[in-house]
């Protein structure tokens, strides 16, 4: 609207749907695992809004079921990639240009569509695809991505409203101008959400984007680009190149038009990127904007005040909930000696009774890791363990790769604290243990601190207000979200912005006013009403 100061509708965290037996979701959300178990699905490329078939097919199968395909994909190629650059920065002019309210209610209506006709769909499509459960679905790929829409839109309307001061007969204004080129967007799989924030978010402040979806995870980004088809997306605003290789993306950051990349994965993949961006500066017109939330080695931290039921609980949510895929997910823990002995038994009869499985089945806890590779990689660990003095499989431990990615949610301990389990990510359902003496305190919250490279989520538990407060001082640095008596994970958009630093990433803050700032370059405008027309001053005059 031309003559209007709109206001965008308040948001709040969307409820979380329960999926309890008899309930009309939980029908909803089977009758929708049941449609993906009879169809496979064959996902093209999107450039300027026109389906693109390369002919180069890969198969997306359920980890939990590897043989069963569910989605074909058509890989991106060179041509393909280079294509979406040029529709991206075609498209930019008439996007950047559109008054930001329309580009918001595109995201509104996302918003909309995906809390209400499109749930189930993007639920059943994350189950299957990625292996997540209903509980860890839905507060996924629909509250947490349906949260990220509507909070984006709020918070980008909370910008657009920071205006200088303006003195007499002068007035001062700032706009908040898209980034001059387009954004490359890669996105992983562990969260939907993710997937569907990476993109959307430059998009929403008038940018233009190249998406690069993971592939294990395609066919609930393909749901995705469907909702935002739905909701408006005009065409090129976000093109959509799955599969394109990992060596072939330096054609995209090589790109005079790059501006900036929106990125959640592995903290080597990011750095690389980085080296590139940084050979290339004298290509660019401007600075790109490099925005990665990459590796995490989370921490749990139990003073001998803590409440052992509680240390234990968060063990198994954080550790093992979506099979420790999870970036925040707590994979080292210290816990003081006498904690230890109150929480042991309990703790190894509750994972050891943990159900794992086909997540069409509810009553599983856990289902499958994300693919053969990380399947492996985490076998190889649990043997290393077994293998390495003073370490032992402590619970769980088992794998089995028959039919599904299987691991089972794996407590290690070990007597030597900086052993390579402490210090590295695994990105699986296993928690390496050091039980400390209770009078070691001290010299354990320095031990936190400088065992990995990572910093992203941590908590301390305790009882002791004092601990807390030295905890919380002494590991300021350690953690971007730092967790008081609670697991590490499950920030919620609009409640704990979700980042950090160190190897972890740049800690721009998803779900926040920070990390839309990061895809704007801000401009100044000052007009002068009556502008001088004598260039002398008062004090140029003699006395």
């Amino acid at each position: 609207m031309n003559d209007a100061i709109v206001t965008v509708p308040e948001p709040v965290n969307e409820p979380i749907l329960a999926y309890a037996p008899g309930s009309a979701e939980r029908a909803r959300l089977k009758g929708a695992l049941s449609d993906i178990e009879g169809e496979v699905v064959e996902i093209p490329c999107v450039v300027g809004g026109q389906h693109v078939w390369t002919g180069n097919i890969r198969e997306v199968v359920m980890p939990h079921r590897h043989k069963h395909v569910i989605a074909r994909y058509h890989a991106a190629d060179e041509d393909t990639a280079q294509r979406a650059i040029r529709s991206s920065l075609a498209a930019r002019r008439e996007w950047a240009h559109m008054p930001w309210e329309a580009r918001a209610a595109v995201i509104l209506k996302a918003a909309e569509l995906l809390a209400g006709p499109w749930r189930a769909r993007l639920n059943a499509a994350t189950m299957h695809g990625q292996s997540k459960t209903a509980h860890q679905a839905e507060i996924d790929s629909a509250c947490e991505l349906i949260d990220f829409w509507r909070f984006n839109v709020k918070y980008a309307q909370q910008l657009y409203q920071m205006q200088p001061q303006s003195s007499a007969g002068v007035w001062n204004m700032s706009e908040l101008r898209p980034l001059e080129g387009f954004i490359f967007a890669l996105t992983p799989f562990n969260f939907t959400a993710i997937a569907g924030n990476l993109p959307t978010a430059p998009a929403l402040m008038g940018n233009t984007v190249v998406w690069k979806p993971a592939e294990a995870a395609l066919l609930s980004a393909w749901r995705i680009y469907q909702i935002l088809e739905e909701a408006g997306l005009p065409p090129g605003v976000i093109n959509f190149i799955p599969g394109l290789p990992h060596d072939k993306t330096n054609l995209i950051l090589d790109h005079e038009g790059f501006a900036g990349i929106h990125f959640t994965g592995s903290t080597d993949v990011f750095r690389s990127m980085w080296r590139r961006v940084a050979d290339n500066l004298d290509r660019y017109k401007g600075f790109p904007r490099l925005v990665g939330e990459t590796g995490g080695k989370d921490f749990i931290l139990a003073h001998p005040s803590a409440d052992p039921r509680a240390v234990a609980t968060a063990i198994v949510r954080g550790g093992f909930e979506y099979q420790g895929q999870k970036c925040s997910a707590a994979s080292r823990a210290y816990i003081a000696k006498s904690v230890w002995e109150a929480m042991a038994v309990p703790l190894h009869e509750t994972i050891e009774s943990l159900k794992v499985g086909d997540v069409s089945n509810f009553s599983n806890f856990m289902g499958a890791v994300i693919k053969k590779g990380a399947f492996d990689k985490h076998a190889a660990a649990i043997a290393e363990a077994r293998e390495t003095p003073g370490m032992s499989v402590w619970a769980g431990g088992q794998t089995d790769g028959s039919e599904g990615w299987f691991v089972r949610p794996t407590l290690l301990l070990t007597e030597d604290p900086s052993v390579r389990h402490m210090r590295d990510e695994f990105f699986g359902p296993i928690i390496t243990v050091h039980v400390y003496p209770d009078g070691a305190w001290d010299d354990t919250l320095r031990l936190v601190d400088r065992t990995s490279p990572y910093a992203l989520t941590g908590a301390v538990f305790a009882r002791d207000r004092a601990a807390i407060v030295e905890a919380t001082r002494e590991l300021r640095d350690a953690a971007g979200n730092f967790y008081i008596n609670d697991k590490p994970t499950g920030a919620v958009v609009g409640q704990q912005p979700f980042g950090g630093a160190r190897a972890s990433g740049t800690d721009d803050k998803a779900g926040s006013p920070l990390n839309l700032l990061r895809w704007v370059a801000a401009r100044t405008l000052k007009e002068t009403f009556v502008p001088p027309h004598d260039h002398r001053y008062p004090f140029l005059s003699e006395p």
